[in-house]
């Protein structure tokens, strides 16, 4: 006879977006027996991580919020980064999940054993669970380029994930390396601070010229007055922003073609140096690589103290950079807005499944899960925004709420006694992958461009299909993708 309703005890690893969800939903069905483990000193993640000047979140504000906790008091229609921190501990607060969290608290191993999880983290301290959730975040290990001599600079150098508040900047030589969306965000909200700004270019980006208006006053008392406006907003926002997404995923489509003209027009129009402008003039298609939002890092790179530098680099020397163009650029300040090592996930950890399989072994060729949430041979671990999940085209929130509903539904059949370990089957996450990576081609990440989503085959590493498609996806797990014991 099935045991029903038998205990369960759950670890959730990460204290950022989505362990904060993962907690709160835990709680309301009456599942506390459950620990959150955070390697950092406070939740938040990646909005925790960074805190550099100019950080806006690419996604519309009433959108990057949770369906449950809309926010009334938005900045911004694209808010700042320390609003959205100042959300996440909000929302953590009115739920009371913050006493579940163990920070300072880095899991270090995973391992299945009997039909448990037996964790350890890099303290010593041990912990066993029925349920893993890895709520681990896609950005959140800094990417370092190998340049000769970064170690030689006298000045401060440190990445944009982990900027130095106590270096001055007012007046100095600032560098910078990287152009991507942290680039131009720190570009726009410096420029007019430092005496000189050197921008080291080694892709252009196309540019989607935005604006980022405030909310007034009136708007977000209406919104207090009557949350249900704000839960609207956050649903109107959200069928906009599919219609952005189901462009990408069709390269053909003319609402991609209308987004790449946005981006032609923007650079034609406001970048006036015809040199610059071809220096600016990506030669890949909009979209290819993630969009990069900014009404105005055009004007402050032609700023007249600012410079746009495409040589590359070969080196950094005590004094500055130096170019293939044997140039030297004196510097004071170097910052490497280099990305993030976006295959990470869980990993260092050392986690081990069933049968003493390794998650290096299972990861050897690259991560693959099951709907980005289940991974064979590894039950009753499932992932949130994990590998080939809709991470270039919609709100992390949004797909994290959708996949935990999906978790926890595999989670009430263990709970009932139906089975004690579940994970996705191989044949599964076979035709997952094959029809994914098939989809992977009529996408705009596939046509002739090189990006963080792009895997070691030149495939995207994201939902090729249109969000529905997801939504569908989601509603129920499909009986035979799954292995029950």
């Amino acid at each position: 006879m099935p045991e029903k309703n038998r205990p369960l005890r759950f670890a959730i690893i990460g204290a950022g977006m989505a362990g904060i969800l993962s907690a709160i939903r835990l709680r309301e069905l009456g599942l506390d027996e459950f620990t959150v483990y955070e390697k950092a000193d406070r939740l938040g993640g990646t909005w925790r991580d960074n805190t550099y000047p100019g950080l806006t979140c690419d996604v519309p504000s009433p959108l990057y919020s949770y369906s449950f906790a809309p926010n009334p008091e938005w900045s911004r229609h694209y808010s700042p980064g320390g609003e959205i921190q100042s959300y996440l501990e909000g929302v953590a607060r009115e739920h009371g999940v913050e006493r579940f969290m163990r920070f300072g608290e880095e899991v270090v191993s995973a391992r299945f054993d009997d039909g448990r999880w037996q964790l350890e983290s890099a303290s010593g301290h041990r912990d066993t669970a029925d349920v893993v959730i890895a709520a681990t975040g896609v950005l959140h290990r800094p990417r370092l380029p190998a340049l000769e001599g970064l170690d030689t600079f006298r000045g401060a150098v440190f990445h944009s994930a982990r900027w130095d508040h106590s270096v001055a900047l007012d007046g100095t030589r600032f560098g910078l390396i990287g152009t991507g969306s942290t680039g131009v965000q720190i570009v726009s909200a410096l420029v007019d601070r430092v005496a000189r700004l050197s921008l080291f270019q080694r892709t252009a980006q196309w540019i989607m010229p935005l604006e980022n208006p405030s909310y007034s006053e009136e708007e977000k008392a209406a919104w207090r007055k009557e949350p249900a406006r704000a839960v609207e907003l956050h649903r109107n926002l959200g069928e906009l922003f599919s219609v952005f997404s189901n462009a990408i995923v069709d390269a053909d489509s003319e609402r991609m073609k209308a987004v790449e003209q946005m981006c032609l027009d923007n650079l034609e129009n406001n970048v006036h140096d015809p040199i610059l402008r071809e220096r600016l003039r990506p030669n890949y298609r909009a979209g290819c690589k993630r969009l990069v939002i900014s009404p105005d890092f055009y004007a402050a790179i032609q700023r007249p103290h600012a410079e746009l530098v495409n040589e590359a680099i070969t080196r950094v020397e005590p004094e500055g950079v130096r170019t293939a163009d044997g140039r030297l650029h004196p510097l004071d300040v170097l910052v490497l807005a280099t990305g993030f090592q976006t295959d990470a996930f869980m990993r260092p950890m050392q986690i081990t499944g069933r049968g003493g399989r390794t998650l290096a072994e299972e990861w050897r060729l690259r991560p693959s899960a099951y709907l980005s949430i289940s991974i064979p041979e590894f039950p009753n671990l499932f992932m949130l925004n994990g590998p080939n999940g809709p991470v270039g085209n919609f709100s992390l929130i949004e797909v994290a709420e959708l996949q935990l509903g999906y978790i926890l539904q595999l989670a009430a059949r263990l709970r009932s006694g139906e089975a004690r370990e579940i994970c996705s089957t191989r044949e599964a996450l076979d035709t997952f992958e094959a029809a994914r990576t098939e989809a992977a081609r009529t996408t705009i990440w596939m046509t002739g461009c090189k990006s963080w989503y792009l895997d070691d085959r030149g495939v995207p590493a994201s939902w090729p299909w249109p969000f529905s498609h997801f939504i569908d996806e989601m509603r129920a797990p499909r009986p035979d993708a799954f292995e029950l014991r």
